[in-house]
């Protein structure tokens, strides 16, 4: 699949740094002049009729926003099936962690890494509450049995590293279990997960601004279709955010390893963020058909290696008693 070229003029008129009105501006500016348009159908003329102009203006709005973010993401996820045909070709396997904040986008960015990919070589995976026999088990035991066969991708929608965040803050593990994950994670990473160069693992830690979460849950609680994604962990989040900011700093101390790195996604943008996990997935294999005409590098104001993020979260602690993030 060949993605289509953008021109300068589409590159500058499509700038995300642009506010919403400068966009739509732009856009109407260089509709094709002459161009008779299509007559509005007569569901579409009632439509109209009800609704203000302040109202459209605002569909209008979304709309364009909506289709443009679509269109941003296309030539990128033609390149993530190619870099699929690759891992299928050489039996590679690829496994990608999206852990961090709750309403940080997780989920809606691994909808967008998967949207056309072929479904019968990738897998999301989002495990539940460990049952009885399973708590007695190596905690990281259930995540292996997930792992991707040869040729397939695994997407974690929260991982192993729920030990490290959430269960130790609310209180789903004991002390001694959270200090034995810490010193040991990263050897079971080394030792099952890099086998030979076969398995490429990527960890990803969405990063979402406190007011940010906020109003995301405040639209969670009065919006019956997402309402469903409440849970008990995202009620006390606010609540509890220095202590899951104490949790991710350490986290990045002490897992993050030149053979195993985090890159921490910042996610308030969530086009932004989606755009740059794609491009950090890309940059992560080598693959053949690579476009070269495609902007692969990624925004260092949306993806933090981490421990830069680390470095600047101590540095913060320091100055103002506690990490901001």
């Amino acid at each position: 699949m060949k993605a289509k070229k953008k021109t300068q003029s589409e590159k500058e008129l499509f700038d995300p740094s642009k506010g919403t009105t400068a966009i739509i501006r732009d856009v109407v500016k260089t509709l094709e002049k002459g161009k008779k348009p299509r007559s509005p159908t007569g569901r579409s003329r009632v439509i109209g009729h009800l609704l203000n102009e302040k109202h459209k203006e605002k569909i209008v709005e979304a709309a364009l926003l909506k289709y443009y973010y679509s269109e941003e993401l296309k030539p990128y996820q033609a390149e993530l099936i190619k870099m699929q045909e690759h891992l299928e070709r050489t039996g590679k396997k690829m496994i990608i962690l999206f852990d961090g904040r709750d309403a940080s986008g997780k989920g809606g960015t691994i909808r967008r890494v998967t949207r056309y990919m072929n479904e019968k070589r990738y897998r999301v995976t989002a495990l539940g509450k460990p049952n009885e026999f399973q708590k007695t088990e190596l905690h990281i035991k259930r995540y292996i049995e997930q792992f991707p066969h040869g040729g397939e991708i695994v997407l974690f929608d929260r991982s192993w590293y729920n030990r490290a965040m959430v269960e130790p803050v609310m209180g789903f593990c004991t002390k001694e279990q959270y200090k034995r994950f810490l010193k040991k994670v990263t050897t079971y990473e080394e030792n099952f997960i890099l086998d030979g160069g076969k398995t490429i693992l990527l960890k990803l830690y969405f990063s979402v601004s406190k007011e940010e979460q906020e109003r995301r849950f405040e639209r969670r609680k009065n919006d019956p279709l997402r309402q469903w994604k409440l849970s008990e962990v995202d009620l006390q989040a606010q609540e509890l955010w220095e202590e899951f900011t104490e949790k991710k700093r350490i986290l990045l101390q002490k897992t993050h390893k030149n053979f195993s790195p985090w890159f921490v996604i910042r996610s308030d943008n969530k086009h932004l963020a989606r755009r740059e996990t794609m491009k950090l997935i890309l940059n992560s294999v080598k693959y053949r058909g690579r476009s070269r005409s495609l902007n692969f590098k990624v925004n260092p104001k949306i993806v933090i290696q981490g421990d830069v993020e680390y470095r600047n979260m101590t540095k913060e602690k320091k100055k103002y008693g506690e990490a901001l993030r």
